[in-house]
């Protein structure tokens, strides 16, 4: 299997594009437990992020019913970006804060041990990390914004081609 790469401005214009509004293409969940890991997964998909329709531990949606549990769950998005498995779709690798790029996810805990919120990277530089999300809707919101307890940065390194 071969690594392509991620458009992270794709994935990034995505989020710009999508972060206060919802992509008719997908079911909105917020009210059934948030849109965040939903919206993340948009924003991956539209920067390459091929699906992989293995069911239950791949990473797809192709209705509100039939999706994998990493399209919409913050510990299976988790799970399945950092496989050590090789298979199609992306990957990305746990990284240091300073390491973000746009297009990056950050997952945030705001009762110190479950992760429950995942907005992405729109923008990183020294002086900070900007994030889009759904569930609390942002788009260029600072990180330091937020008022959580741990949280963990994950760097997509590329997507696995066929």
């Amino acid at each position: 299997m071969k690594q392509g790469i991620y458009q992270r401005g794709a994935a990034v214009a995505y989020a710009h594009k999508w972060a206060f509004g919802r992509n008719p293409a997908y079911y909105d969940f917020e009210d059934i437990g948030g849109d965040c890991t939903n919206f993340a997964s948009q924003c991956i998909h539209a920067g390459g992020g091929l699906m992989n329709f293995t069911p239950t531990f791949g990473w797809y949606y192709v209705s509100a019913a039939r999706r994998a549990p990493a399209w919409t769950g913050v510990e299976y998005l988790w799970n399945f970006l950092t496989r050590e498995k090789r298979s199609v779709g992306p990957v990305g690798e746990a990284c240091a804060l300073s390491e973000l790029e746009p297009g990056d996810i950050v997952q945030l805990s705001f009762d110190g041990v479950t992760y429950g919120h995942c907005p992405v990277v729109v923008s990183a530089s020294p002086g900070g990390v900007l994030l889009a999300a759904h569930t609390q809707d942002a788009d260029n919101r600072p990180l330091s914004s937020y008022d959580y307890r741990k949280l963990r940065c994950l760097h997509i390194t590329g997507v696995v081609l066929p």
